[in-house]
Protein backbone atom coordinates (compact mmCIF):
# COMPACT_ATOMS: atom_id res chain seq x y z
CA UNK A 1 0.00 0.00 0.00
CA UNK A 2 1.66 3.23 -1.06
CA UNK A 3 0.93 5.43 1.82
CA UNK A 4 0.68 9.50 1.27
CA UNK A 5 0.62 12.44 3.92
CA UNK A 6 -1.76 15.00 2.45
CA UNK A 7 -4.33 17.74 3.11
CA UNK A 8 -7.84 16.73 3.41
CA UNK A 9 -10.20 19.46 2.94
CA UNK A 10 -12.74 21.30 5.29
CA UNK A 11 -14.65 24.23 6.05
CA UNK A 12 -17.05 26.17 3.90
CA UNK A 13 -17.13 27.52 0.26
CA UNK A 14 -14.13 30.09 -0.37
CA UNK A 15 -12.87 29.29 3.65
CA UNK A 16 -10.74 26.40 3.57
CA UNK A 17 -9.54 24.66 6.39
CA UNK A 18 -7.60 21.15 6.08
CA UNK A 19 -6.74 18.02 8.23
CA UNK A 20 -3.28 16.26 7.48
CA UNK A 21 -4.03 13.14 7.44
CA UNK A 22 -2.23 9.57 6.28
CA UNK A 23 -4.09 7.74 3.60
CA UNK A 24 -3.72 4.73 1.22
CA UNK A 25 -2.65 7.11 -2.47
CA UNK A 26 -5.36 5.72 -4.20
CA UNK A 27 -8.21 7.19 -1.67
CA UNK A 28 -9.95 10.26 -3.01
CA UNK A 29 -9.19 13.13 -1.37
CA UNK A 30 -11.99 13.90 1.23
CA UNK A 31 -12.37 9.74 1.61
CA UNK A 32 -10.80 7.24 3.70
CA UNK A 33 -7.88 7.65 5.88
CA UNK A 34 -5.58 5.51 8.33
CA UNK A 35 -5.10 8.46 10.88
CA UNK A 36 -5.40 12.11 11.24
CA UNK A 37 -1.83 14.02 12.66
CA UNK A 38 -3.50 17.48 12.65
CA UNK A 39 -4.37 20.25 11.13
CA UNK A 40 -3.72 23.70 8.78
CA UNK A 41 -5.54 26.67 8.93
CA UNK A 42 -4.77 29.11 6.04
CA UNK A 43 -6.95 32.00 6.74
CA UNK A 44 -4.91 33.43 9.29
CA UNK A 45 -1.34 35.59 9.14
CA UNK A 46 0.93 33.51 9.63
CA UNK A 47 -0.75 29.98 8.93
CA UNK A 48 -1.97 28.14 11.68
CA UNK A 49 -0.50 24.50 11.97
CA UNK A 50 -1.58 22.17 14.76
CA UNK A 51 0.76 18.86 14.06
CA UNK A 52 1.12 16.16 16.38
CA UNK A 53 5.29 16.06 16.20
CA UNK A 54 5.86 12.55 16.74
CA UNK A 55 3.13 10.76 14.67
CA UNK A 56 4.58 13.05 11.56
CA UNK A 57 8.11 11.88 12.39
CA UNK A 58 7.01 8.32 12.70
CA UNK A 59 5.10 8.64 9.53
CA UNK A 60 8.05 10.18 7.35
CA UNK A 61 10.67 7.81 9.29
CA UNK A 62 8.67 4.23 7.77
CA UNK A 63 8.22 6.31 4.09
CA UNK A 64 4.67 7.18 3.85
CA UNK A 65 5.47 10.61 1.11
CA UNK A 66 3.98 13.32 1.88
CA UNK A 67 2.27 15.71 -1.19
CA UNK A 68 4.34 19.09 -1.73
CA UNK A 69 1.99 21.32 0.95
CA UNK A 70 2.47 18.97 2.92
CA UNK A 71 6.10 18.79 3.01
CA UNK A 72 6.37 22.74 3.05
CA UNK A 73 4.24 22.59 6.32
CA UNK A 74 6.86 19.34 7.80
CA UNK A 75 9.51 20.97 6.81
CA UNK A 76 8.60 24.26 8.45
CA UNK A 77 7.60 22.65 11.91
CA UNK A 78 11.01 20.80 12.03
CA UNK A 79 10.31 17.06 11.53
CA UNK A 80 12.57 17.08 8.13
CA UNK A 81 15.20 18.50 10.47
CA UNK A 82 14.83 15.71 12.86
CA UNK A 83 14.56 13.32 10.42
CA UNK A 84 18.17 15.05 9.22
CA UNK A 85 19.69 14.57 12.76
CA UNK A 86 18.30 11.44 13.42
CA UNK A 87 20.76 10.30 10.25
CA UNK A 88 23.74 12.04 10.90
CA UNK A 89 22.95 10.36 14.59
CA UNK A 90 22.83 6.56 13.02
CA UNK A 91 26.27 8.12 10.79
CA UNK A 92 27.79 9.07 14.17
CA UNK A 93 28.29 12.46 13.51
CA UNK A 94 27.21 13.49 17.02
CA UNK A 95 24.96 12.13 19.87
CA UNK A 96 21.63 12.09 20.14
CA UNK A 97 21.68 14.61 23.25
CA UNK A 98 23.26 16.98 21.08
CA UNK A 99 20.69 16.09 17.96
CA UNK A 100 17.63 17.27 20.56
CA UNK A 101 20.25 20.54 21.62
CA UNK A 102 20.05 21.06 17.74
CA UNK A 103 16.61 20.68 17.11
CA UNK A 104 15.51 22.83 20.18
CA UNK A 105 17.62 25.51 18.82
CA UNK A 106 16.10 25.82 15.95
CA UNK A 107 12.65 25.58 17.10
CA UNK A 108 13.28 28.38 19.08
CA UNK A 109 15.30 30.40 16.36
CA UNK A 110 12.09 29.63 14.49
CA UNK A 111 9.53 30.91 17.19
CA UNK A 112 11.14 34.34 17.89
CA UNK A 113 11.01 34.50 13.72
CA UNK A 114 7.09 34.10 13.79
CA UNK A 115 6.78 36.25 17.13
CA UNK A 116 8.94 38.76 15.40
CA UNK A 117 6.60 38.55 12.29
CA UNK A 118 3.33 38.52 14.64
CA UNK A 119 4.74 41.39 16.25
CA UNK A 120 5.25 43.30 12.95
CA UNK A 121 2.16 42.95 11.63
CA UNK A 122 0.67 43.84 14.48
CA UNK A 123 2.52 47.46 14.59
CA UNK A 124 1.90 47.71 10.50
CA UNK A 125 -2.12 47.24 11.56
CA UNK A 126 -1.62 49.63 14.23
CA UNK A 127 0.40 52.57 12.56
CA UNK A 128 -2.58 51.69 9.54
CA UNK A 129 -5.30 52.42 11.90
CA UNK A 130 -3.33 55.72 13.41
CA UNK A 131 -2.81 56.81 9.51
CA UNK A 132 -6.40 56.20 8.96
CA UNK A 133 -7.50 57.95 12.39
CA UNK A 134 -5.38 61.31 11.13
CA UNK A 135 -6.86 61.27 7.82
CA UNK A 136 -10.54 60.79 9.03
CA UNK A 137 -9.76 63.91 11.61
CA UNK A 138 -8.63 66.18 9.44
CA UNK A 139 -11.86 65.22 7.16
CA UNK A 140 -13.72 65.86 10.00
CA UNK A 141 -12.30 69.39 10.70
CA UNK A 142 -12.38 70.10 6.93
CA UNK A 143 -16.46 69.53 7.55
CA UNK A 144 -16.79 70.92 10.85
CA UNK A 145 -15.35 73.76 9.34
CA UNK A 146 -17.45 73.95 6.44
CA UNK A 147 -20.43 73.65 8.84
CA UNK A 148 -19.02 76.68 11.04
CA UNK A 149 -18.79 79.06 7.67
CA UNK A 150 -22.41 78.00 6.55
CA UNK A 151 -23.54 78.60 10.38
CA UNK A 152 -22.34 81.73 10.44
CA UNK A 153 -23.26 82.97 6.84
CA UNK A 154 -27.06 82.00 8.12
CA UNK A 155 -26.36 84.05 11.51
CA UNK A 156 -25.12 86.89 9.35
CA UNK A 157 -27.85 87.01 7.03
CA UNK A 158 -30.76 86.10 9.54
CA UNK A 159 -29.51 89.16 11.39
CA UNK A 160 -29.33 91.10 8.64
CA UNK A 161 -32.99 90.24 7.89
CA UNK A 162 -33.66 91.11 11.47
CA UNK A 163 -32.65 94.25 11.62
CA UNK A 164 -33.93 95.06 8.64
CA UNK A 165 -37.37 94.00 9.34
CA UNK A 166 -37.85 96.35 12.71
CA UNK A 167 -37.22 99.48 9.98
CA UNK A 168 -39.81 98.54 7.80
CA UNK A 169 -42.13 97.61 10.50
CA UNK A 170 -41.32 101.05 11.54
CA UNK A 171 -42.01 102.70 8.34
CA UNK A 172 -45.65 101.68 8.32
CA UNK A 173 -46.56 102.44 11.55
CA UNK A 174 -45.20 106.68 11.42
CA UNK A 175 -47.52 106.77 8.42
Amino acid sequence: MATKIRLQRRGRKGYAFYSIVIADSRAPRDGKFTEKIGTYNPNTNPATVDLNFDRAYHWVMVGAQPTDTVRNILSREGVYMKKHLMTGVAKGAFTEAEAEMRLNAWKNDKQNGLKALKAKLEAEKKEAAKVRLEAEKKVNEQIAAKVAEKKAAEEAAKSEAEAAAPAEEAAPAEA
